[in-house]
Parts: C-alpha cells; sequence; structure tokens
C-alpha cells in the first residue's frame, strides 16, 4: 500500500471577479507561482477551471502541516506579497475554499503540470 510520509497536497480553488480570470492566470503563472517556489512551496500545477468560467485552481505538495503553515506565513507577511501582489490578487478574489489530501506519490507526480513555471 502507498503510504504519504506525512505530505500533504492542497488544492484551492478560487473564484475571481467576472473579467479578471485571464489577468488572474497572467500574475499566477508570471509573478505569485515563481514567487511562491522561490520561498520553498512546491507547486504542482495552476490554471483555469474547465467547469465555472470564473473558476482557478492551484495545486501544491507539502512535506507536512507544520511546513505548510510556516512556507504560509513567511510569503504572505513579506514585503515582496504586501508590495506586489497582495491588493491586485485579493481585488480579483471573489471566494476560495480548500482541500488537503493525503499526498500519495504516484497522485502527486501524475498532477505535475510540466507548462507551470
Amino acid at each position: 500500500m502507498n503510504t504519504t510520509d506525512g505530505r500533504l497536497l492542497e488544492i484551492r480553488m478560487f473564484r475571481v471577479r467576472p473579467g479578471t480570470r485571464e489577468e488572474f492566470d497572467r500574475i499566477s503563472r508570471e509573478g505569485t507561482v515563481p514567487m511562491m517556489r522561490r520561498y520553498g512551496f512546491t507547486v504542482l500545477a495552476c490554471g483555469p477551471q474547465l467547469d465555472e468560467d470564473d473558476g482557478y485552481y492551484l495545486v501544491r505538495v507539502f512535506d507536512s502541516a507544520q511546513q505548510r503553515f510556516d512556507l504560509s506565513q513567511r510569503l504572505y507577511a513579506s514585503q515582496e506579497w504586501i508590495d506586489n501582489y497582495e491588493q491586485p490578487v485579493m481585488a480579483m478574489i471573489v471566494d476560495y475554499r480548500h482541500a488537503l489530501l493525503p499526498a500519495y506519490g504516484a497522485i502527486v507526480a501524475g498532477l505535475a503540470d510540466p507548462t507551470v513555471g
């Protein structure tokens, strides 16, 4: 049986304001996702949802719940995030939800999108 070794798969699903999804995608691919990676996040995929006109998804994997917490605290408190992304990104988001799942190795490998970042 596959084990997760405590790893977590996070799937975030955003609903963005009508007409902003293309810009949200651009900022994600050119700005926030590369920034997340510089801060130590493992981002597997992101992009427009297929079943919702104003939907967007982000898939990340973490070694532990503590790593998820620590990386998030560091990123969202950084001056780079505050100066460049907090206002424009948050202004586009209507709401979001997330799911945390066990991160089995085969699932993680299968979700990685080679076109992201």
